[in-house]
């Protein structure tokens, strides 16, 4: 297991490829990217403290050491539990995502995936998973997910499109690897991770061969490009960004521009008819984390409506205290979604356990389509302060912070410069650049709606339930 310290001194030893702002920049040298390092820097901190051992530590099937849960491959539908378990715990420390779940639950969804194709086909995809596998655990890396393809036009396949560039693609192999081209979206924490790693976005048909591709390669290999994204206040302020001046993320459009990929870091390469497993097996893994990441949002939120109404001396109110219940339904749904498809999981040939399907898929579009619900009631219980309150300039100006002491109390027993960082907060939760994001990220990550539905759909067993109600209706015995 590694520290954040020697964490962070790998990051700054990484290539200059990252661009934000019209301009190259330097990881450590920019403060939105710290922000974000600051988050996986705290599942590093957290797995070292004595207390949360049993939960954020695990033992490698591989070797046997002791490794950092993120890093471990299930051996158990109870390090699926803890999974969630750490993931609430984590999440709630930084007040959202951790941005790391992603590359334990592709390491998971491969574990399944490259062990099946060397069965059915005599590869040795497996033998390359294994040993990468190993180099993973032992140097405890942080993976950055490129999945999603730019996709162009979606009506129609990888190879109907106009640029054939559009999907990422194998465009030539040789003795020594393969060369890449494409670019993948909405690639979170790819700034500061250790390796980029590769997954097809879909489905492929025979046609679509040469977009069905998983690999890994160093961030900053030669013809890697970041066109990078920040959700990161433009500002520093000391009052009025309290979260998201510590802890943020950043995104990137990730272009891989002609980029070599060695044999050994390449787990699967035209096999089409694996694609789609591969791309499902590795959503339904996070979709699981997604229950105990969401929940921790919710228990952010839970807190910060039960604070503003203390403050606004409304919290004996008969109709706030049912607003806050509502936000602890939530909560308590999705993440006994998450425990659910870990009790009911089941174990793979390759003897990785994988969730049970409907629950965790079930949890995932809770939380999706509950979220601006969830901001809706934390702003109605606070009032129209959380998005008009002056800013931290009036309040620190000496001919105008008098009168923002005077008139911006709430119950006399409650101190007013407390008050003013209490609603600082929930305008930085809720109504902010940073809150805005996280609206839109809620509902999308870890796939839409409609695509946890399809998972769910796809998985039921439809044709028990109907033998069920004709029972019932008389219409068999």
């Amino acid at each position: 297991m590694k520290t954040s310290k020697e964490y962070v001194e790998r990051i700054g030893k990484l290539k200059d490829n990252v661009h934000m702002g019209g301009k190259k920049i330097k990881r450590l040298e920019d403060p939105s990217i710290r922000k974000g390092i600051n988050v996986i820097a705290a599942t590093f901190d957290l797995a070292l403290e004595k207390k949360y051992e049993d939960l954020f530590t695990a033992r490698s099937h591989l070797s046997g050491e002791k490794i950092h849960r993120l890093a471990h491959i299930h051996q158990s539908p109870q390090d699926m539990m803890k999974k969630v378990q750490m993931t609430r715990l984590l999440c709630r420390e930084v007040g959202g995502c951790v941005q790391r779940c992603m590359g334990a639950d592709e390491m998971n969804a491969l574990s399944n995936v490259s062990y099946q194709m060397d069965k059915d086909l005599g590869t040795h995809y497996h033998e390359r998973y294994l040993k990468y596998l190993k180099h993973f655990q032992e140097n405890d890396l942080i993976l950055n997910t490129c999945m999603t393809d730019v996709k162009g036009d979606r009506r129609l396949r990888p190879h109907q499109q106009a640029d054939p560039d559009l999907y990422l693609r194998i465009v030539k192999k040789n003795s020594d690897g393969i060369i890449v081209r494409g670019a993948k979206a909405h690639t979170g924490n790819s700034a500061y991770a250790d390796e980029h790693f590769v997954l097809p976005t879909r489905g492929m048909s025979e046609k679509d061969k040469d977009y069905a591709v998983a690999f890994a390669v160093p961030a900053d290999t030669e013809g890697v490009t970041l066109i990078n994204h920040t959700a990161a206040p433009l500002t520093e302020k000391k009052m009025e960004n309290p979260w998201s001046s510590r802890f943020n993320v950043t995104h990137s459009v990730t272009v891989f521009d002609d980029v070599f990929v060695p044999w050994e870091r390449v787990f699967l390469c035209g096999e089409w008819q694996y694609a789609g497993e591969l791309t499902r097996q590795f959503a339904t893994y996070h979709r699981q984390s997604y229950c105990g990441c969401k929940p921790a949002t919710t228990d952010v939120l839970i807190g910060a409506a039960a604070l503003v109404a203390e403050f606004n001396g409304t919290d004996r109110a008969a109709h706030i205290r049912s607003k806050i219940a509502d936000l602890i339904t939530v909560a308590e749904m999705v993440y006994s979604c998450g425990i659910a498809s870990a009790v009911n999981g089941k174990k793979m040939n390759s003897g990785t356990y994988f969730p049970d399907v409907t629950a965790c898929n079930a949890g995932k579009y809770y939380a999706g389509t509950t979220i601006h619900h969830e901001y809706e009631i934390v702003q109605d219980i606070a009032g129209g302060l959380c998005a008009t309150i002056p800013g931290e300039e009036e309040y620190f100006n000496p001919v105008t912070g008098k009168y923002m002491r005077k008139y911006l109390m709430g119950p006399a027993d409650k101190d007013v410069e407390e008050r003013i960082k209490c609603f600082y907060f929930i305008e930085d939760l809720t109504v902010s650049r940073t809150a805005g994001f996280w609206a839109a990220a809620a509902v999308h990550g870890g796939g839409s709606p409609d695509m946890e539905k399809k998972a769910i759909l796809a998985d039921y067993d439809l044709t028990e339930h109907m033998r069920i109600a004709k029972k019932l209706a008389g219409i068999i015995k």
